[in-house]
Parts: C-alpha cells; structure tokens; sequence
C-alpha cells in the first residue's frame, strides 16, 4: 500500500467524523430548543385552561361588560390555534411570529378585562377570583421563565449554525434557516422608570 493513499484515506475519515460531528451537534441544539418549547407549550395550555374560569366567575358580576368578556374567550381561542400552529413546528419563524401576535392580542383583552374589575369590588373581593388570579399570575410567570429558557437554547442552535464550518454543511443536513426567537409584544416594549418628584 502506498503511503499517500493511507494519509488519504485518514484525512477523508477524519472530516467524514469531524461533519458527522457537526451534524449531531445540530441535530441535539434543535432538539434542546423544541423541548425549551414544549415547557412554554405546558404553561400557554395552563393559562388557557384558567381563563374560562376566570371569565365565568367574572360573568356573574359584571353581566352587562359582556363584550369584554367575549373577547377575552375569542382571544384565548386565537392564541390556543396559534400555539398549535408553532408546537407542530417550533422552527417556523411565521408560526413563532403569529402565536408572539396571538398573546399580544389576549394579554391587551386581559388587561381590558382587569380594568373593567376594578370597577367591581365585590368581585376583586371574591374569593374564585382572587385565587384565578393568584394562580394566572403565577402561570404568567412560568410563561416568562420558559420563554427565557426557549430563547435561550434558539440562540445557541442559531449561533452554532451560522458559525464556521457548520454555517458551511447546515443546509445540506436541512438546517438551513434560523430558528426564531418568541417574543411577546409587552417584552419588546421598553418601559420606563416612573417619575417621582416631591
């Protein structure tokens, strides 16, 4: 055997192993961002669950704030279907962007709905609803912490991908576009530190 021929053939295996690598390594960063996903899928499906009771316990109340209350029902309906949409296929950066417009429009409808409460002291004082509330905030929460955790591992698949050499065999292995980031519209907002003057 020649020499050349054996130098060869190690370089080939070597840089069949070293993509290979590369490959793996994609395929467990994508895998790492759709579990980050399914955590927020688990919460989003909590916080749905929760607000019909929280529309019908408000009901009672406040029977005359009916389209309020509709609108909160069509809104969690909407943002139910989107998160289908993007739990088929976390890495579709359209599916992504419309569930992040979807929670949007249903956090604006809650929060319309949290003003027309505070003009209903009795029910604010209601027991059901303080717990609703209690347990909505703290799903609101989880739904932060696991956003965070999901933007997270899409930007380590995003900048694994685009970096070199993977940037230069990831479209080959069908990892060819960026995952997206999930940003709901009251995290893009840049609020400011209340003034206060004496």
């Amino acid at each position: 055997m020649d020499i050349s021929f054996i130098i060869t053939l190690v370089i080939i295996a070597v840089f069949f192993f070293y993509v290979v690598g590369i490959y793996n390594q994609l395929v467990s960063l994508r895998n790492r961002y759709q579990n980050a996903f399914a955590q927020i899928e688990v919460q989003l499906k909590r916080r749905y669950d929760l607000i019909p009771n929280l529309v019908e316990t408000a009901k009672a109340y406040i029977k005359h704030e009916r389209e309020t209350l509709e609108s909160v029902i069509a809104a969690r309906n909407a943002a139910a279907s989107g998160l289908a949409a993007a739990a088929a296929d976390p890495g579709n950066a359209a599916a992504i962007r419309e569930l992040a417009g979807q929670e949007g429009a249903l956090a604006g409808a809650l929060g319309r709905l949290n003003v027309v409460m505070e003009a209903y002291p009795d029910l604010k004082a209601n027991q059901n609803m303080m717990q609703l509330t209690e347990e909505l905030t703290a799903t609101e929460n989880k739904v932060a912490f696991a956003r965070q955790a999901f933007n997270d591992q899409v930007m380590s698949y995003n900048t694994y991908r685009q970096s070199f050499p993977p940037v230069a065999v990831a479209g080959m292995f069908g990892h060819g576009a960026d995952a997206s980031l999930l940003e709901f519209e009251d995290s893009a907002e840049i609020q400011e530190a209340p003034q206060v003057s004496f």
